[in-house]
């Protein structure tokens, strides 16, 4: 699975880059975490990662870098795979 790390400036890398369902405004479940450029380290509440989950991962990033230095912290977004049926399953 491929993360896109978000700033305020927009995604790093070129929107090229992004798979094509995420590039046409619809988007799958994406898990949004805090990331501290000094360390590469998740930002921790109580230990657990702050992991964000939406299909609207533009203001999600935008609620989790207010109000932080951007030389300091970026948002990564992981689009989730949707779930597969398991092989062999029979279908109704």
């Amino acid at each position: 699975m491929t993360a896109f790390a978000a700033t305020p400036f927009g995604l790093t890398g070129s929107m090229h880059s992004m798979p094509a369902h995420l590039t046409g405004g619809t988007y799958p479940t994406c898990a949004v975490r805090l990331v501290d450029r000094r360390t590469g380290a998740l930002h921790r509440v109580n230990g657990a990662p702050l992991t964000v989950f939406t299909r609207r991962p533009h203001e999600a990033v935008a609620e989790l870098l207010a109000g932080r230095d951007p030389a300091h912290w970026e948002a990564r977004i992981e689009p989730l795979a949707p779930h597969q049926p398991e092989a062999g399953r029979a279908k109704r």
